[in-house]
């Protein structure tokens, strides 16, 4: 299974003009899902009266770009219902169906926590024959949150992680790999928002082995996901089956 992430410089509050920018970036390009950053179509902004989708705009958009591509298209943006603001990661599949996990771990430093409601679930999705864990940003510091429980293949993370905590977000990305035998694609935006905090370009994909898959190419991040490589990979090495059985309580 191929998948493309963009490394997306995005502009800050203007959802119609990062609607057109994604559309460029991905002209020519193809790929079984493609993942966009967390708040794709804003920038990471506290402003979630002024920004959030009332009208499912980024969601439509998604829409609209999986039926032109005839792919799955994942990102996540800001969200107003029944008078709450969520983060919201959307999965949408070519066939118009929809699934989306609100982010649980809200960033408490940047006061997330203090205009966003958390999610109560956690969420797989399944595609191509692939489990996928989704999961925004913040969430990877929380590994517990992420333990495989034999029940994914995949780890998606998107992201607004600033430049100056970015070793953390590449070590913890490997980690997650490594700890849950599964592949971990993480994809970071890139350029500077209206915070003037800086991203550099640091989105990867790693194999369960802790290898990083991903190519690059001006901004785009793809990788080739095997399901048989993977499945040879656990048969060899069980650890899953030492786990610790325990229980979240959301």
């Amino acid at each position: 299974m191929k998948i493309k992430g963009l490394n997306l410089d995005i502009i800050w509050k203007d959802k119609e003009s990062n609607f057109r920018l994604i559309e460029e970036e991905l002209n020519n390009q193809d790929a079984d899902i493609f993942l966009l950053p967390e708040m794709f179509s804003t920038g990471f902004c506290m402003d979630a009266s002024e920004v959030s989708d009332r009208n499912e705009e980024a969601l439509s958009f998604l829409h609209k770009m999986s039926k032109e591509k005839g792919s799955a298209f994942c990102g996540s943006a800001p969200v107003e219902q029944d008078g709450k603001f969520y983060n919201r990661m959307y999965f949408v599949k070519p066939d118009s169906s929809v699934v989306f996990y609100d982010k649980r771990h809200l960033f408490s430093f940047s006061g997330e926590d203090k205009v966003y409601t958390p999610g109560k679930e956690r969420v797989i999705v399944e595609y191509k024959g692939f489990r996928i864990l989704l999961q925004v940003c913040y969430d990877l510091r929380f590994p517990v949150f992420a333990r495989n429980n034999d029940d994914y293949d995949a780890i998606f993370y998107v992201a607004n992680w600033p430049e100056k905590r970015v070793g953390a977000w590449e070590h913890l990305l490997k980690a997650r790999a490594i700890e849950n035998l599964s592949y971990v694609f993480g994809l970071n935006r890139i350029g500077t928002d209206g915070n003037n905090l800086f991203y550099q370009e640091s989105s990867h994909c790693f194999f369960a082995d802790g290898r990083d898959i991903a190519q690059k190419e001006k901004n785009i991040v793809s990788a080739e996901l095997n399901m048989n490589e993977l499945l040879d990979f656990r048969k060899h090495f069980q650890f899953l089956n030492d786990r610790d059985q325990f229980s979240i309580q959301m």
